[in-house]
């Protein structure tokens, strides 16, 4: 039953500050590990379990969220996600030992992974059916500024107090988003409740969507099949994903219902939000990297640089909603949000190593115009012809996609990242040889110059190739970054007329419960 006025907003509100916890814990511990590493006294690979087990659990739930949702009912869900994920918080931020860490935050993902489904169906819920568009654009505030913010906070978090209050900020407003939810959310139909448990499928998905993400969180720095454990899950992933998905279409009372994939909007959309969340969480992933690691930032400044782009798009957001209730269709909004990201990747690709903080806050703006464009219209595509139970579960699978689109974009980028460093430094290796002229005139400029001002010849000679070295590095990276920020550009690029495959459909709103 569609809300009204002040009770309306108060549950938007509720349930976006609630989602927001989950989706900025996805990025806000990134940049507290070195501090975690020397305060637990933990290798870089041991600590990077504390982002994988989060990940891990978070992308287990999702599917699963619609289905329990509907059997305990999505507010008391909802609550139970909410408390869950406060008292995790709590406990992370306690923790005493690598292992505590990890454990509690595992326990945060699993509560996480029903937050951000379970937000947005109650939300689609409350808001009346000519309004769902600025519902989801207001939704689509959290989901798209969340990672982007995450390691703003977080940085200054670090840079001013001790990393366990990234997840002490957690605690007041988990408890606040609690309270509201009690006090205004109207519980929804049980459409599993009394049904049997379908525990194949629940340990086929969680072994399957489990190993799955170990893969990708993991497979680079393991040097991927080379490493036994990682062939290992690839394998038990693969052979689980089959059986599921036999599972699933078999049986009377799935916990993933797939034949809402016959709906083409809806299977088209989960392949369009896979792409989203590729160069949503893929471009979060690669510029901070590129900003401290050669551009010599630290974690509050990229965090700072990386604003007026969620600025942009909480700017945006609200004439998104209008425009598609205007009628203008969500594939032409969402073309131009692709072309938007496209921009915004091929300005990046023209960076420099002089390249300052005023060089990005454009190229910023144009992916938080984009992003702001694009989140809407393809939820809103993909989720419009969903009814009743559907909508939980499509919600639940759509969010996944995203998530796991953001998970394949990180592992192959970082593997793009080390081969085509490799190649491009064995090109400028060429040029640096007694034979080319520009080199050795360079280096006898520099080698001159460092005798000059008193340095024995050996040790001037020592310093220049240590110098020429620091140069190659520096363009090897350059060069990569540059060329794999057009890569994701391109990419994006060709997925446009995917969403042509979609229903064109004027004011299309997302279908609620009829309760």
């Amino acid at each position: 039953m569609a809300e009204h006025g002040f009770r309306k907003w108060i549950i938007t509100i509720t349930v976006i500050l609630a989602s927001l916890l989950e989706l900025i814990d996805t990025t806000i511990v990134n940049v507290a590990l070195p501090d975690m590493m020397g305060n637990l006294g933990a290798t870089l690979e041991d600590a990077g379990w504390i982002v994988t087990g989060y990940a891990v659990a978070n992308v287990i739930i999702l599917p699963m969220s619609g289905w329990l949702g509907d059997r305990f009912g999505r507010k008391n869900y909802f609550i139970t996600s909410i408390l869950v994920f406060t008292l995790a918080s709590f406990l992370c931020g306690n923790a005493h030992s690598l292992s505590e860490l990890i454990a509690f935050r595992i326990l945060q993902g699993l509560a996480g992974g029903g937050l951000l489904s379970t937000a947005q169906a109650i939300l689609m819920e409350t808001w009346p059916r000519e309004e769902l568009g600025m519902a989801t654009a207001l939704f689509g505030l959290g989901a798209v500024v969340g990672p982007t913010v995450g390691p703003t906070i977080g940085g200054y978090i670090v840079n001013h107090f001790q990393w366990p209050y990234i997840f002490y900020v957690n605690i007041p407003v988990g408890a606040i988003a609690a309270f509201f939810v009690s006090a205004f959310v109207r519980e929804s139909p049980r459409y599993a409740q009394g049904k049997p448990i379908d525990w194949w499928g629940i340990l086929l998905l969680t072994t399957g969507v489990g190993s799955l993400q170990v893969v990708l969180e993991k497979g680079e720095t393991e040097d991927w099949f080379a490493t036994p454990y990682i062939s290992v899950l690839a394998l038990t992933a693969l052979i689980s994903a089959i059986a599921f998905i036999w599972r699933e279409l078999s049986t009377d009372h799935p916990v993933v219902n797939f034949r809402i994939l016959k709906n083409r909007s809806f299977a088209i959309g989960i392949v369009t939000s896979f792409v989203l969340g590729f160069a949503l969480y893929g471009s979060v992933f690669i510029f901070p990297v590129f900003c401290q690691n050669l551009l010599g930032f630290n974690a509050q400044q990229t965090g700072i640089i990386l604003f007026p782009s969620g600025v942009a798009t909480i700017c945006l957001m609200p004439f998104v909603g209008m425009m598609l209730k205007r009628g203008i269709p969500g594939q032409f909004m969402a073309t131009g949000g692709f072309f938007l990201f496209f921009v915004f990747t091929w300005m990046l690709s023209n960076s420099t190593l002089e390249s300052g903080t005023s060089d990005f806050f454009w190229p910023l703006v144009v992916r938080g115009v984009g992003m702001a464009i694009l989140f809407v219209p393809l939820t809103t595509l993909a989720l419009q012809d969903l009814k009743g139970p559907e909508i939980g579960q499509g919600a639940g699978l759509n969010n996944m996609m995203r998530q796991l689109g953001g998970s394949f974009g990180i592992a192959i980028l970082t593997t793009l990242i080390h081969t085509k460093a490799g190649k491009v430094r064995n090109a400028l290796l060429e040029n640096i040889n007694p034979y080319n002229p520009a080199f050795v005139q360079r280096q006898q400029a520099i080698q001159q110059g460092f005798v000059s001002k008193g340095i024995s010849p050996s040790q001037a000679q020592q310093m220049t190739n240590q110098a020429f070295e620091g140069t190659v590095i520096k363009q090897t990276l350059l060069v990569t970054y540059d060329s794999l920020y057009l890569t994701i550009g391109i990419f994006v690029l060709l997925c446009i007329p995917i969403v042509y495959l979609q229903k064109f459909k004027k004011n299309a709103p997302i279908p609620t419960d009829a309760h």
